[in-house]
């Protein structure tokens, strides 16, 4: 009796004999797709022309577990034995089928190249011959497959055709002109921010301090009237009102203002001998020391000892900044320590005596602080060093006994301008430091604190020019730091222009003035935030908060004498006082009835009731005048008098007129007798 066979997918168990499953196996597993004795074949199937790689099959040796795995299970094995490859030929072949697909697809390439040039080609010729291509087409009635590039339908006029070629060459024109102008290199002067401007009142004093903080977010502004404004553009609307105005060193100038490289503390340096450090809104930090005015070597005193001239901050270290002032000394400070100085140095004259430093700074990486004094010189030290000896030392940098206001290093760090009110612009190489590079004559400087700076590429030198007699206006002006021509020139105000900062991040370029105003220049395309912010913003009313007025006490159990009554907020006060008619003003209603008087329109008491009755019964004619009503009674108060000529009967004398008659005429005097 044959039994069935069993089948799981691909793989077939039968239960015949195992004589006969022995003979079968080997047939089978040389079949492919799920045979009895194999799983099949694995992997990807080989198109036809491509050769396999060449598998070297050991003789494996059949043990007897596997003839009797076959005898009890009925299958020999799980598929095919190990297989070794020969690496050498199946680098071979992927060679050679790589190199087919190179081939090919260089050729296909080609064949695309060629077809695209076929088609340009064609398309032209089809867009010159179109007519007698419609002609020929209409003629001989064959539609080929090639002719697909062909225009359907008439043909395009010759007036449409031109205006497009003359429409595509004025293109060209015009981008060609494009690309001509972006290679022109642009001009220092068309950097310059000016296209806009803000004028901020301070008041009415000259403005001899101004600081930005790196940001740009807010601006700083002191003036000989004592006062520190501060403005923050964020916060500001078009009405351009600063939000705090203080008054830090009393009844002394402000002489300097600038913001440390983190912007959260401000340097103020007015003309006491101890300089402040406040924070981002006006709040004191820390004030320096004065030293003792008694000791005559300045490097025992623990600060100044006279009036301050100018200071500025570390450009790299936001704890540190630098002062100098009239004691002939100029300080380095820490905020953690303002009892005690840092550092000191003493700049001497040719002599060898004292000579007053006029202002101070530090160059771009804070490695050399230089400063200008009274004598003339420009001497600097080393930061990295003891502050015994200058490291660059120039005599007669400017006229003797003239104060130079400002000293300003360049971004670079080479090169070095000073401002003095010797009414000159110097440009010096620290390369080179013997001799300026230019000298710019006849630049009017009115104060002391009149600076100088260069633009952010160091290609122009800006400065401010006071108003000479005979002159009307204070101008900005603008010079080449290479070829030292004036460049450009703002006519500012009336007035003198004293401070002027190029903010580096802003693009914006502000000025202060002697009349208490600071001007801001800014670009719409070129500037960013600052003044942008706060000239577009409306200004909006200010809403009343509703707080309460008193403080409510609760005490339930109180007499009713003393008891209060609910605490009531602003609003609801307003609300009650506006429907007293007493507190709100309200005026007299309008009379709804009777007339010669006002007359209540209703009442109950009995006056009320005869005035209005009396009101009724008595109408006056509006319409009778009151001069004749009065006159027709006086023809009987002559005639019958009642109340005053019957008072006045017995005691009142006989009266005598002066007749118009010429009878007494030459008795009169001719004092008497009237003018004619």
């Amino acid at each position: 009796m044959s039994q069935p066979k069993i089948s799981f997918g691909a793989i077939k168990f039968s239960a015949t004999s195992s004589a006969a499953s022995d003979q079968k196996a080997p047939k089978e597993t040389k079949e492919e797709g799920g045979s009895f004795g194999t799983f099949g074949s694995f992997g990807k199937k080989l198109p036809k022309g491509h050769k396999a790689p060449v598998a070297i099959e050991s003789e494996a040796v059949e043990d007897e577990e596997l003839k009797n795995m076959a005898s009890t299970m009925g299958f020999s094995g799980f598929g095919k034995s190990a297989k070794h490859f020969d690496i050498n030929e199946m680098v071979q072949t992927a060679r050679k089928t790589a190199q087919e697909r190179t081939a090919s697809t260089t050729v296909d390439t080609s064949i695309k190249g060629l077809s695209i040039a076929g088609s340009s080609k064609q398309s032209d010729s089809s867009r010159k011959d179109t007519g007698h291509k419609i002609d020929n087409a209409n003629n001989n009635g064959e539609d080929d497959d090639d002719d697909d590039d062909d225009l359907i339908g008439p043909p395009i006029p010759k007036a449409l055709l031109s205006e497009s070629s003359t429409k595509s060459s004025a293109k060209e024109t015009e981008a060609g002109d494009e690309d001509l102008s972006d290679d022109e290199p642009e001009k220092p002067t068309d950097k310059i921010p000016q296209s806009h401007e803000v004028a901020l009142t301070h008041g009415c004093k000259a403005v001899i301090a101004l600081g930005v903080d790196p940001s740009g977010a807010r601006l700083a502004s002191g003036s000989v009237d004592y006062e520190v404004r501060f403005w923050d553009f964020a916060g500001m609307d078009s009405t351009l009102q600063s939000f705090r105005t203080l008054m830090p060193c009393e009844n002394h100038p402000i002489k300097a203002l600038q913001y440390s490289a983190t912007g959260d503390s401000l340097l103020v340096v007015s003309g006491t001998a101890q300089a402040k450090v406040m924070d981002r809104d006006g709040f004191e930090v820390a004030e320096c020391v004065k030293g003792d005015q008694y000791i005559s070597d300045m490097s025992r005193t623990k600060g100044h000892t006279a009036a301050l001239n100018s200071g500025c901050w570390h450009p790299k270290v936001r704890n540190e900044f630098l002062t100098c002032a009239q004691d002939s000394t100029c300080r380095l400070w820490e905020i953690e320590k303002p009892k005690q100085h840092k550092g000191i140095m003493k700049p001497r004259s040719a002599n060898g005596l004292k000579t007053v430093p006029t202002t101070c700074t530090y160059n771009r990486d804070g490695n050399l602080i230089a400063c200008a004094c009274q004598d003339g010189s420009i001497q600097m030290w080393d930061h990295r060093r003891a502050f015994v000896n200058t490291t660059k030392l120039l005599r007669d940098a400017h006229q003797k006994g003239s104060e130079t206001s400002c000293i300003a290093f360049s971004y670079l760090g080479h090169s070095l301008a000073t401002r003095g009110c010797d009414n000159t612009l110097k440009l010096w190489d620290l390369r080179n430091f013997k001799n300026p590079l230019h000298v710019f004559e006849n630049l009017y400087s009115r104060y002391e604190s009149t600076d100088c700076m260069f633009s952010p590429d160091d290609a122009l030198v800006l400065t401010g020019e006071s108003v000479m007699k005979g002159e009307s206006t204070g101008r900005l002006l603008f010079y080449d730091s290479k070829t030292f021509e004036k460049s450009h020139e703002i006519e500012v105000t009336d007035s003198h222009v004293i401070r002027s900062v190029w903010h580096p991040k802003l693009n914006q370029i502000f000025v202060s003035c002697g009349n208490g105003i600071v001007k801001i220049y800014y670009d719409q395309g070129k500037s960013m935030r600052g003044a942008k912010l706060c000239v577009i913003k409306t200004r909006r009313k200010v809403k009343q908060m509703e707080a309460m007025v008193t403080q409510h006490i609760l005490t339930p159990h109180a007499l009713p004498l003393f008891r209060q009554d609910r605490a009531k907020t602003t609003r609801k006060i307003l609300e009650k006082a506006r429907q007293d008619p007493v507190k709100s003003h309200r005026p007299d209603l309008p009379i709804k009835s009777g007339q010669g008087g006002r007359v209540a329109s209703s009442g109950s008491t009995l006056s009320s009731y005869v005035i209005r009755n009396m009101g009724l019964s008595k109408r006056v004619e509006d319409d009778q005048d009151p001069r004749e009503a009065i006159l027709k009674y006086a023809k009987e108060a002559a005639e019958n008098p009642y109340w005053i000529s019957p008072a006045y009967a017995k005691t009142q004398p006989k009266t005598i007129f002066q007749g118009n008659g010429d009878e007494n005429e030459d008795d009169e005097p001719s004092a008497k007798k009237p003018k004619v």
